[in-house]
């Protein structure tokens, strides 16, 4: 069974089927809803039911409240459809028609970044092509059929060869198997590409970056991309880091800044430590920007990292003067135990 589904403001109508959330149905049907995590964690996706009944799957309760849910909001990507339904939620603006897909990868190498990033490259079949914009994320399908997801570090220039930065979560069943087991020429199923945050090349407005641990690896790919397409916005890097080590792939940072003007590159550490003698920024990274602006009006901002980070960095650059649409996200949440 399948029921309508039909989109406010666009007037846009996808059908979903019983077994689907409202977003894997629009992924099917090519629609482009807002998402992220996909697994109810990171808000997202959070919208409203104008008429008709869905049914909403587990979810963290911290991402939408119980009042929120009684006004008619809900996570298209936990809800259900239990009847054609009217939903409130803004469409995205996207020309290209690329779909989700299933195929084999081979990794290539492994090169460990630090004591716990790893830098995975995958290869794909000599016959097959990615298709993806820079920003977005694979999905690995492990045997027992769960699923990990992690962004695409590499440029959508280079679609048979995709790079991917994964940090070593404690506890975390694939990435301990990547770090103490896997080898090179293994052969895995993902599946991809997911997610909306990519860059928006239809503005005009300069580009703050903020990246947190392993959120630079999105953010990588789409600078890549944007200097591949000679795009010359204005561009600032802020990068968050405990301390020195965890600054990965830093040098790469520097030489974007000093081949092009139109790049700066800020890094901050949050816990510095006495040995390293650091003399740049110190404190969280998205108080930086906050120190550097005051006002986010005339700026584009995207923010990649952990959850909270994300989070507080939002409500921050909103009360800052940053417009609404102008915030692009995408929070890392690592598998961590469903609450409802």
């Amino acid at each position: 069974m399948s029921y309508t589904i039909t989109l406010l403001p666009s007037g846009h109508t996808f059908q979903a089927k019983s077994s689907q959330t409202i977003v894997e149905a629009a992924i099917d049907a090519g629609v482009h809803l807002p998402y992220g995590c996909r697994n109810g964690a990171c808000g997202a996706c959070k919208g409203k039911v104008v008429a008709g009944k869905v049914h909403l799957e587990d979810y963290q309760s911290s991402v939408i409240s119980e009042d929120e849910i009684k006004n008619g909001m809900t996570l298209f990507c936990r809800a259900i459809a239990l009847e054609n339904l009217t939903i409130e939620i803004k469409e995205l603006a996207i020309t290209n028609n690329i779909r989700p897909k299933i195929f084999p990868v081979r990794v290539e190498s492994l090169e460990a970044l630090t004591h716990d990033v790893m830098l995975m490259k995958l290869k794909l079949p000599s016959t097959d092509k990615l298709q993806f914009v820079a920003g977005q994320y694979l999905e690995f399908l492990l045997k027992d059929g769960k699923r990990r997801a992690f962004s695409i570090a590499s440029p959508s220039y280079e679609p048979s060869l995709l790079e991917i930065h994964l940090r070593l979560i404690p506890g975390g069943e694939f990435t301990e198997y990547v770090f103490k087991e896997m080898k090179e020429k293994s052969i895995l199923r993902v599946e991809g590409p997911f997610g909306n945050f990519f860059l928006r090349d239809d503005s005009k407005k300069p580009i703050i970056f903020v990246a947190g641990g392993t959120g630079f690896a999105p953010i990588k790919g789409m600078i890549e991309e944007a200097i591949q397409k000679n795009m010359t916005r204005p561009i600032r890097l802020y990068r968050g880091a405990r301390v020195l080590e965890d600054l990965y792939m830093d040098g790469l940072c520097k030489k974007w800044a000093n081949e092009f003007k139109h790049i700066e590159y800020i890094p901050v550490l949050s816990e510095s430590l006495k040995e390293e003698a650091w003399r740049g920024r110190t404190g969280l990274v998205h108080e930086a920007v906050l120190e550097d602006f005051v006002n986010l009006n005339d700026y584009q901002l995207y923010c990649c990292g952990a959850p909270q980070m994300v989070e507080v960095a939002h409500k921050a650059f909103i009360a800052q003067g940053l417009s609404e649409d102008e915030f692009y996200s995408d929070a890392f949440t690592f598998a961590a135990p469903i609450k409802k």
